[in-house]
């Protein structure tokens, strides 16, 4: 039983599974009415009832290409100001936390392929999602220390769960409408994490410090996650896009802002890129399941 747990960001996708795995008195914080603590962070400081004991800090801005100055500036406002006026709403409350979690991404080390990335790899992500989530990760770190009060930092890979948002939420829009091509025949990797293993690890290390990549460990292929999707949705399996295809597209792509297709985006979906997560499992004691065997498309 854990009680008077705040999740920021209650509403969204993690968030949602975030606030149903605790038992006992669990409040969501966010800027719509139907949030216990209504509080928009990029512009307000919330006012954090006194006897808080936990707050997962999973509001942020993500899934999302900026295409303006005001989108990218949007970022930093939600991710980077939003920790902030969260961390002084905590100051002004006087609340004495026993954990501050902290939902932050792989983006950060802003990789676009790789394997077996861990912890120590430089923070080189350089789009505004990457940028203002390190800065989040530097105001909690320093917060923590300061008041002395342990941060859990975790580094999430693409999630696993029911109607994901993101690139697996596009990827299953795609197979569906039939839109969807597989590149290189599937063989990249991808890590993944289940978004119930992710709450689960939260109530088991109470009182523990560190930044974590939280992983199942698996690492599957395009073509294993396709495999899934076509099953659940009992549809065809999408064709290979032949590679003089895919560089005609990329031509295209890079020229005009809203065409689906790219360089970037053929490179993700070519290469490898996937993440170490022995550190939580030595620290941690992190035994993820399997994401795929979770994996509900709708």
């Amino acid at each position: 039983m854990f009680n008077n747990v705040i999740v920021t960001g209650g509403k969204g996708f993690l968030g949602k599974v975030l606030v149903a795995g605790f038992d006992g008195n669990v409040i969501s914080l966010g800027r719509t009415a139907d949030n216990a603590i209504i509080c928009d962070l990029s512009n307000e400081v919330p006012k954090i009832p006194f006897n808080t004991n936990i707050i997962i800090h999973n509001a942020g801005k993500a899934h999302v290409i900026p295409n303006t100055l005001a989108e990218e500036k949007e970022f930093f406002l939600v991710n980077s100001k939003g920790t902030y006026n969260l961390l002084k709403g905590i100051d002004s409350s006087g609340a004495t936390l026993s954990q501050l979690v902290l939902i932050s991404t792989v983006a950060v080390y802003g990789k676009e392929n790789g394997i077996d990335i861990n912890e120590e790899f430089p923070l080189n992500g350089d789009t505004p999602y990457a940028l203002s989530k390190i800065e989040a990760e530097v105001l909690v770190t320093d917060w923590g220390k300061k008041n002395n009060i342990p941060v859990l930092i975790f580094r999430l890979p693409l999630i696993v769960g029911k109607n994901p948002p993101g690139n697996l939420g596009k990827m299953i829009t795609g197979i569906k409408s039939g839109k969807y091509f597989s590149i290189n025949n599937g063989r990249a990797r991808r890590s993944l994490v289940l978004a119930d293993d992710v709450v689960k690890c939260i109530p088991n290390n109470i009182g523990k410090s560190g930044i974590f990549n939280l992983t199942d460990g698996v690492h599957p292929t395009f073509k294993e996650i396709e495999k899934v999707i076509v099953n659940q949705l009992g549809v065809k399996t999408p064709k290979n896009m032949p590679k003089i295809l895919a560089k005609i597209l990329c031509v295209v792509g890079d020229r005009l802002i809203k065409f689906p297709f790219n360089s970037k985006i053929y490179l993700k979906m070519a290469n490898d890129l996937t993440f170490n997560d022995h550190k939580a499992r030595r620290e941690l004691n992190w035994k993820p399941r399997e994401a795929l065997d979770f994996f509900e498309v709708t």
